[in-house]
């Protein structure tokens, strides 16, 4: 479950301590196979050679990637049971997954160009016309991959919060999920589909 929710959220927040400051980037991150002894998953991304998270990712540093999926306002009132006993306050629900581990870089051309690759691959599957990294000019590419620097995540721990309103009864959630259902705002909604039962 929380690898099929990084898959679908796909971007995250990263965030690099290295004892004395932290350094953060946002990026599209890929879950691979760990390859070794005891490394079941890996978080993959590349940022900008001038971003200057990766300096502190070649010290080995503690790393979190935080993946937030859907989330929604509560509003009390779509609690049936605010109108018995007025025992409401507004909330929130959403997902949220936190990868934790070391951070790693990778400079090697190739593989930056099979992670690019994997990554294109992934986002353009099903449409009409994919985009491929060989539809570009070889040399644009070249320069292009000279220009970031891959960061490799080995999870140590994984941790993921659905948080749904569990803690109400029956009757509570599905007035939470037809206030929701009703808002235009889609991430409401996504949060409503995530509330009804499958």
């Amino acid at each position: 479950m929380l690898a099929d929710a990084i898959r679908d959220i796909g971007f995250a927040a990263l965030v690099v301590g290295d004892g004395e400051s932290l350094a953060s980037a946002h990026l599209p991150m890929l879950l691979v196979p760990g390859a070794g002894e005891g490394v079941a998953m890996v978080l993959e991304g590349h940022v900008a050679l001038g971003n200057p998270i990766w300096r502190a990712a070649g010290r080995g540093g503690a790393a979190l990637a935080v993946f937030q999926g859907p989330h929604a306002y509560i509003h009390p009132g779509w609690y049936p049971s605010k109108q018995a006993d007025g025992r409401a306050v507004p909330t929130w629900n959403y997902v949220v997954i936190e990868a934790r581990g070391r951070l790693s870089i990778e400079r090697d051309p190739a593989w930056l160009r099979a992670h690019l690759t994997a990554l294109t691959d992934g986002h353009e599957a099903g449409r009409p016309e994919p985009w491929a990294l060989n539809d570009a000019p070889a040399d644009y590419i070249d320069r292009m991959v000279r220009g970031i620097v891959g960061l490799r995540l080995t999870i140590e721990d994984l941790q993921g919060v659905w948080k749904m309103a569990q803690h109400r009864t029956e009757t509570d959630r599905a007035g939470v999920a037809a206030g929701l259902s009703a808002s235009e705002d889609p991430n409401a909604r996504a949060i409503a589909r995530l509330m009804r039962p499958t």
